[in-house]
């Protein structure tokens, strides 16, 4: 059995950037809570320790990983784990999430979060992998939807069922990344409104809004990228009042993780999102 972590406030939270450690401590309104990406605190001192032991004492903490390859063929990396187990010990956060996704090939590690086929066999290989994880860390995982720019001919499960039963048989809890969900409804070609219809939100954590850059695929069809380097579009802004509306009151992160603007500019983010909130606060 594992813990069920302690909850994130259902308000806005940040993406930590060092940049911003003396604005977050001098005025961080409306900003709730932060999230840290975990491999960049798996070492064992320094400066970027001592800040987010600092933090910590203020605010709840998320840790998103982005290299455990929950998807990946191969078994997971036991150091990494052991690594990560330490943090979350000494750090007690009120949330840890990983991706649906696979990052991992024959030893090497792929700077991407690659996408999976929904199959039977890719159920049971990424459950076993999140039984794992829960096992070893002694908590419960959030998994995230990923952003797609292709679908696969095998896939068999359509994602928000394969989620579901994901969810179902782990005990896991989901991260449902809003932004995530209208990059890959544009570039798969389906209503992203239909995708939260159908999306277990009972088992949602954590929300996540991000920007995302417009390009062109060979055949000049619209091609959007999940850059996390730019405003928050306002069909993300509509989808997730949508989200809200159907889910009720849930932690949001605003993620920008490229091309880091100065702390007024995420703080304005923040603030569109207290204001969703407060649409659907009793």
């Amino acid at each position: 059995m594992f813990d069920t972590p302690r909850s994130l406030p259902a308000r806005p939270g940040v993406g930590y950037k060092p940049q911003h450690y003396a604005d977050l401590l001098a005025d961080p309104d409306p900003v709730a809570w932060r999230e840290i990406h975990a491999e960049n605190y798996l070492g064992d001192g320094g400066r970027p320790l001592a800040q987010l032991r600092a933090l910590s004492e203020r605010f709840p903490i998320s840790v998103h990983g982005v290299g455990l390859s929950i998807g990946g063929e191969a078994p997971l990396d036991r150091d990494h784990l052991a690594r990560l187990k330490h943090l979350l010990g000494w750090l007690a956060p009120a949330s840890f999430s990983e991706h649906l996704a696979w990052s991992t090939h024959d030893g090497a590690f792929l700077n991407d979060l690659l996408p999976l086929p929904y199959t039977d066999a890719t159920l049971n290989h990424v459950c076993r992998h999140i039984d794992e994880v829960q096992e070893v860390l002694g908590r419960q995982m959030l998994l995230e939807n990923p952003s797609s720019y292709l679908a696969f001919a095998d896939s068999t499960w359509e994602e928000p069922a394969f989620l579901r039963e994901i969810a179902r048989r782990t005990g896991c809890g989901l991260l449902l990344d809003v932004n995530n969900v209208f990059v890959s409804a544009t570039n798969l070609g389906y209503a992203p409104q239909d995708y939260i219809d159908r999306f277990p939100l009972e088992a949602v954590g954590e929300i996540h809004v991000a920007g995302h850059e417009t390009d062109a695929d060979d055949r000049g069809a619209v091609l959007l990228i999940d850059s996390h380097g730019a405003p928050i579009a306002d069909p993300v802004w509509a989808l997730l009042d949508l989200t809200l509306q159907r889910s009720g009151l849930r932690p949001v992160l605003v993620e920008w993780d490229t091309d880091v603007p100065d702390w007024p500019v995420l703080a304005a983010e923040a603030a569109r999102v207290d204001q969703a909130i407060a649409l659907v606060a009793p």
